[in-house]
């Protein structure tokens, strides 16, 4: 078997679905990219038998077959030439494989292409068709306060849910949670799943700047995502996901809003002086003045700062751990937010202020006790 391509051409579609490799030693053969040869088109993909990416590129060539190369070595290879066109040579007897570009000539051992894991097909699915926009906004949103808990594995995925009034996409590690909400996203009937992070975090990469519409098609094992000449397929998590509706305090009657800009400054300053294990600050609000500050006892290090702050409700004292909310006012791209709280020892709501109105973002976050109440 014998093909030409170019080399920038190959190495972007290697890094593309490059993310499903698996370094499993127990499979060696995952380690390797499977190249399919069928009527001029190059099919490659990669899998670690959970998450699977394909993707093909037209090439030269007048034969058909397959053979599944180390990706390592083909990665680097790749990387270090220049833009010109490479020439790969393949002994379908011994699986040899010679690439040979300009002057150069690199020889390695692939392996027999059957052997490679079928990739996995969505069979009786049903299909939903989204912009890659909202899909890429779903996934930042949220991916960020998945659980990396092993023992609860409902939560180191997001769970959607599909309506024909909206989607909602929630993840949560039991210390925050985020509900991100679509309003102008639904589907024909109602069904909710979970999708694993290493998925997420591939779709996250691989979705194209340009708006194009991703078809989503799931059943109750997996789920299968296709935009431009990219298949994504992943085993979904088959678990029961927390009612977290339950955990959503609904009567918050002192509510605060600030510049979200400000807000995140002064709590990654106030954090550094912080003790290194539970990251506390202390959030004290009286009138229209919000003091933050932070200690930690074994350094004697201390930080305060004052911030003028729009605030309906009793004076509050509360305690929360910095690294959240830090995370959390990050990841919205409002001017303004919103955190709305009852008491402290109930959780808070980071909610945006303004924004597009298709959309609705809720994010809770934990209080952690403070010395004064504890």
């Amino acid at each position: 078997m014998r093909f030409i391509v170019s080399t920038s051409t190959l190495l972007k579609q290697l890094q593309a679905v490059g993310g499903a490799l698996s370094s499993s030693t127990v499979l060696p053969i995952l380690e390797n990219f499977l190249f399919r040869i069928q009527d001029g088109n190059l099919t490659i993909s990669a899998t670690d038998l959970q998450t699977s990416m394909t993707t093909s590129l037209p090439v030269e060539t007048q034969e058909n077959g397959r053979i599944a190369i180390p990706s390592r070595i083909l990665l680097d290879t790749l990387k270090s030439l220049p833009e010109q066109p490479v020439t790969f040579s393949v002994d379908d007897k011994t699986f040899g494989v010679e690439i040979k570009a300009g002057d150069g000539s690199y020889k390695l051992s692939g392996e027999n292409g059957e052997d490679f894991p079928k990739i996995p097909v969505v069979e009786n699915a049903s299909s939903v068709n989204l912009p890659a926009s909202v899909l890429a906004e779903a996934i930042n949103k949220t991916i960020f306060a998945v659980s990396n808990d092993e023992l609860r594995p409902a939560m180191t995925g997001v769970y959607c849910q599909l309506s024909p009034q909206h989607f909602t996409f929630v993840a949560t590690d039991a210390h925050k949670l985020v509900r991100y909400r679509r309003k102008d996203a639904h589907s024909e009937k109602a069904t909710s799943f979970i999708m694993p992070k290493k998925a997420l975090n591939l779709l996250k990469s691989s979705l194209p700047s340009e708006d194009v519409n991703v078809s989503v098609e799931y059943n109750n094992t997996s789920a299968f995502f296709k935009f431009g000449n990219i298949n994504l397929v992943c085993r979904l998590i088959d678990e029961r996901y927390p009612d977290y509706d339950a955990v959503i305090p609904l009567n918050n009657p002192n509510k605060l809003t600030i510049d979200r800009l400000s807000f995140l400054g002064s709590l990654s300053r106030v954090a550094i002086y912080a003790n290194k294990t539970t990251h506390q600050v202390r959030l004290k609000i009286e009138g229209n003045e919000l003091n933050i500050s932070s200690e930690d006892i074994d350094f004697s290090n201390e930080a305060h700062e004052k911030l003028t702050c729009a605030y309906e409700g009793e004076d509050l004292e509360i305690g929360f751990n910095a690294r959240f909310l830090i995370e959390m006012l990050r990841n919205l791209s409002c001017e303004e937010v919103s955190l709305e709280m009852s008491t402290p020892n109930r959780a808070g709501l980071l909610l945006p202020q303004g924004g597009d109105e298709n959309e609705d973002v809720l994010m809770l976050v934990m209080p952690v006790m403070l010395n004064s109440y504890a």
